[in-house]
């Protein structure tokens, strides 16, 4: 059975009617005799996210009831869809805005999420929604969401960087794209250092993947991903624990290509520049070590505090690779510090971005999608955590502040003269909720495409 269906089929197709709360008396008291004895024989109270059936004389399901307040919330209805019987579906369109169908329907898809790659038992049914054309956007989001999931959800086994940039490759293809790698030594030879350093312990080759889409007319904008395979912490080694979840540390990279694809699928006029620095930080004879010093791309010198600070050193060479183009932003999602999920926990992403106007119009896009990001300050004070007696700069500094020590490292390459976002997140669920299961998770995307779209175009 298909998740979803373009069409008005009418027969065979179980309607879910969506009502508020404050709407649900008005609405009881308009049915037939025979509805309001069945949800007050089945003690049924309405309430925000509660669902019923309504059955017939032969007990035959003839609507699902829905109550929530809020359809344009974020997976609202979600824990409804997990318990539905298989079957074919359609919202009712009485009542409720394109805004809510589209976050609904969104919420279908999300909810039924499976990664089945590794499966041969236990993989579910999935129910079918009936919808119209106007709903496509809401199919764009579940393919885009899903990429982000699926592919941090691949052990490191089968998605190394040489994987990556197929993927890559085959993502460039279909959008019509260009793609260009810099593999292994030529890193060195090309400029890019920090990439190689932390790569070259790996017999799978560090690589950058460069890929640029769109049209050359639209305003430029360049995407960062955070690409470690697997981060084993190098010799500065993770214990097992931190090491379990590592096949993530390339959730940044997940991300900027969730992002693209769903600016591509709505043919935005926007001009895209996707980097990825792809590498695998694990402990061989070759791995970089403790105390080394390495030249950067932009000529600072980086003393290696830490191996285990490995993200920052390949967003590094892709930062100063984006100054030197005339973008009208660049943004970069990384999983790259502890810190700040200490701060807001696994669920909300950290932001940083010194143009406050740039910070205020992202805060505005979280509020109306619903998406939780949340702002700290690249405090320059703490520059001083981050001296080196030998180098311009250590990599890693004291365990306090992490989150914001990283970014300041970060702005020592960022561009100067291009608006310059950094999101530090956990792209991660912990445990399963309604439309949110265990695994990898896309995380902001919708805030940040809402930002986006505003903000670039805008400047066209």
């Amino acid at each position: 059975m298909p998740l979803f269906k373009i069409d008005d089929a009418k027969t065979g197709v179980t309607p879910i009617r969506v009502l508020a709360t404050a709407m649900y008396e008005a609405w009881l008291n308009s049915q037939n005799e025979r509805t309001q004895k069945w949800l007050q024989s089945s003690r049924f109270i309405a309430g925000n996210e509660k669902w019923t059936y309504i059955v017939d004389d032969t007990a035959a399901v003839t609507e699902v009831l829905l109550i929530c307040d809020n359809p344009e919330k974020r997976l609202s209805g979600a824990a409804m869809i997990t318990q539905l019987p298989i079957g074919d579906y359609a919202f009712l369109r009485e009542g409720i805005s394109a805004t809510s169908l589209r976050q609904l329907t969104t919420t279908w898809g999300l909810a039924q999420y499976q990664f089945n790659r590794y499966r041969t038992l236990n993989q579910k049914e999935k129910l079918c929604l009936h919808i119209q054309e106007t709903e496509r956007v809401a199919l764009h989001w579940v393919e885009s969401i899903s990429l982000v999931r699926d592919l941090i959800n691949t052990p490191a086994e089968d998605l190394g960087p040489l994987e990556l940039a197929n993927y890559c490759h085959d993502f460039c293809k279909r959008f019509s794209g260009t793609m260009q790698e810099i593999v292994g030594d030529d890193l060195l030879k090309q400029g890019y250092p920090l990439t190689h350093a932390v790569g070259r312990g790996s017999h799978r080759e560090p690589r950058l993947i460069d890929m640029r889409l769109g049209k050359a007319e639209d305003p430029l904008l360049i995407l960062i991903g955070k690409g470690v395979c697997f981060d084993s912490g190098g010799l500065d080694i993770k214990s097992a624990d931190n090491m379990l979840l590592m096949k993530k540390d390339m959730g940044g990279a997940a991300h900027v290509l969730g992002l693209a694809n769903m600016i591509l699928l709505q043919q935005l006029p926007i001009q895209l520049r996707v980097l990825i620095p792809a590498v695998e930080n694990v402990i061989s004879a070759k791995a970089f070590k403790p105390g080394d010093v390495y030249t950067a791309r932009n000529g600072l010198s980086v003393e290696i505090g830490n191996t285990d600070a490995e993200g920052r050193l390949v967003l590094a060479d892709a930062l100063v690779e984006a100054a030197g183009h005339n973008a009208c932003l660049v943004i970069d999602f990384a999983t790259l510090t502890g810190a700040a999920r200490v701060a807001l926990g696994p669920d909300i992403p950290v932001f940083f971005c010194g143009d406050r106007q740039i910070q205020a119009k992202i805060m505005e896009a979280s509020d109306k999608t619903g998406e939780c990001l949340w702002p700290l300050p690249l405090h320059a004070p703490y520059k001083e955590y981050l001296k080196s007696p030998i180098a311009d700069i250590n990599n890693s500094g004291p365990s306090y502040a992490g989150a914001i020590t990283a970014a300041l490292f970060l702005q020592e390459f960022a561009p100067k003269t291009i608006p310059w976002i950094h999101i530090d997140l956990m792209a991660y669920n912990l445990s399963s909720q309604p439309g949110r299961p265990q695994g990898g998770e896309a995380m902001g995307l919708n805030a940040i495409l809402t930002f986006v779209q505003d903000y670039c175009i805008k400047l066209k």
